[in-house]
């Protein structure tokens, strides 16, 4: 009789989620710890606004637009093996960082990092829901994983004004090159080769990964452009149209190929379609919001950037303290009811800041802290449903379609946000001493916007419920361990 060797526990399978939470702190800490470094960046290597912008921009996009292409190939070739080959990649690039003497170099050194991240990131979810059959152990492991990375998020900026206070620049990309090492090592000791039954042998699809790359890519691109040169300018109206055009050509390549980069009816399935939804609604919220209040702290309420950053404590608590109130919350509710419950939260923090976040603080804290608090849910949940509407062979691009949602998402709430300022605020918005006027534009401005991503968050979370009516199988029953005696 074969014996089972599946992980029964979170401790059984410690050096795997060691090397996987390496992998997702390295996603969470790069930009975050880079962008304290960029005027000494700017300043060191003479760079302009321009360059600086692609400094994090570059890493972005390659990022977002490779990940389902690497998810494809990740299905079919084997998710450890490229894995381990986006580990090593990182840890090269990386050490080049010391050898960078203009801004063109950190550039493409940064773009290199972003092929890195599109190799590993998805597969750090496929791996991690491959290592146990519990649905209650995948959640745990996912929350485990998470937890770590948004650690690095938090702390990453703190750490990295420590950092550049004793040491030049280049230190905060050298860091990657120990945490590459340590998610190789974990990753090689704790999860097996891939099973050649788990993977698929259909021909990689050139157009269709052409295609969605570009549709990315563009997708990307097009709210920054949308806040940078304003809605008057035609760069971002070309890049959007081209990224619609991208998009549909995109569509019809998948529905007539024979082996398709990503086949439309998996995507339809209500778990997959649902989990997306649930993820797209929550990237939204975190990245308009989160642009809002920046603004909002600083330019409307005159607060420094020191006082702005505590302000933002709420959401940082929450993400980084409420993990182990997700295990417990999930295994009460269910996997289905957990994602649409902590959707619509996000929903309500939206509405909450919409409506009452121009009247003070402690309603933009409040809002802060429910779509923290959502969001620590969905990212987890919404991965495993995905994962689990999926067959084995298809787990990679089913992670790398999560991640995609997120960031595009993301994207678009920038956009939707920056297109509402540049319509209803007259003048330059960074310019000190608003005019009455200005100040009655920007908070009319800002309750348009809360309201317009409220409504469009709903419209996703109502979507998502609506597809998994009657589908609320709660997680297999885990093994009785808190997450903390695996950390």
């Amino acid at each position: 009789m074969e014996r089972d060797l599946t992980p029964q526990s979170l401790r059984a399978a410690w050096v795997a989620l060691a090397g996987l939470s390496a992998v997702f702190l390295f996603e969470m800490l790069d930009n975050s710890i880079l962008n304290v470094a960029l005027p000494t960046i700017g300043r060191e290597l003479h760079a302009s606004t321009v360059a600086l912008q692609w400094v994090t921009g570059a890493y972005a996009v390659v990022f977002g637009g490779l990940m389902l292409v690497f998810g494809a190939i990740a299905d079919r070739y084997g998710r450890r093996r490229i894995m381990l080959l986006g580990l090593v990649l990182l840890g090269l690039a990386s050490l080049a960082t010391a050898f960078v003497t203009t801004a063109e170099q950190l550039i493409a050194v940064r773009a290199v990092m972003g092929i890195a991240a599109a190799m590993t990131t998805p597969g750090s979810i496929a791996l991690a829901f491959r290592l146990f059959t519990a649905d209650g152990l995948r959640v745990r492991a996912m929350t485990l994983i998470s937890t770590v990375g948004l650690v690095g998020l938090a702390i990453g900026p703190t750490a990295g004004g420590f950092v550049l206070a004793v040491a030049p620049w280049q230190v905060l990309l050298l860091i990657n090159v120990p945490i590459a090492a340590l998610a190789i090592v974990g990753i090689r000791a704790g999860i097996a080769a891939d099973d050649p039954a788990d993977l698929h042998r259909d021909p990689v699809d050139v157009p269709g990964a052409v295609l969605g790359t570009v549709t990315v890519v563009l997708a990307l691109v097009a709210p920054t452009l949308f806040v940078d040169q304003g809605t008057g300018s035609w760069a971002p109206w070309t890049a959007a149209a081209a990224a619609l055009v991208a998009a549909v050509l995109f569509v019809l390549r998948e529905r007539s190929a024979r082996y398709p980069l990503l086949d439309l009816a998996l995507v339809a399935r209500p778990l997959v379609s649902a989990g997306l939804a649930y993820k797209a609604a929550t990237g939204l919220a975190v990245a308009g919001m989160g642009y809002l209040v920046t603004l909002q702290l600083q330019l409307d309420w005159g607060w420094s950037p020191a006082l702005a950053a505590v302000g933002l404590l709420p959401q940082v608590v929450v993400l980084v303290f409420a993990g182990p109130f997700v295990n417990r919350f999930v295994e009460r509710v269910g996997l289905d009811r957990a994602a649409w419950l902590s959707s619509a939260a996000v929903v309500a923090g939206l509405a909450v800041y919409g409506v009452l976040g121009r009247f003070g603080y402690v309603w933009v804290a409040l809002a802060l802290a429910l779509v923290a608090a959502a969001i620590r849910v969905v990212g987890t949940v919404a991965g495993v449903n995905v994962l689990r509407g999926l067959p084995q062979n298809r787990t990679s691009i089913g992670a790398a379609l999560v991640d995609t949602a997120s960031e595009v998402a993301s994207g678009a709430g920038v956009a939707v946000t920056g297109t509402i300022l540049a319509a209803l605020f007259t003048g330059t918005i960074a310019t000190a001493n608003w005019s009455t006027q200005q100040t009655a534009e920007f908070r009319t401005s800002v309750t348009t916007a809360g309201l317009v991503l409220t409504a469009v968050a709903a419209a996703l979370v109502g979507w998502a419920m609506f597809r998994t009516r009657g589908t609320d199988p709660r997680p297999s029953a885990p093994t009785a361990e808190p997450v903390a005696a695996a950390s």
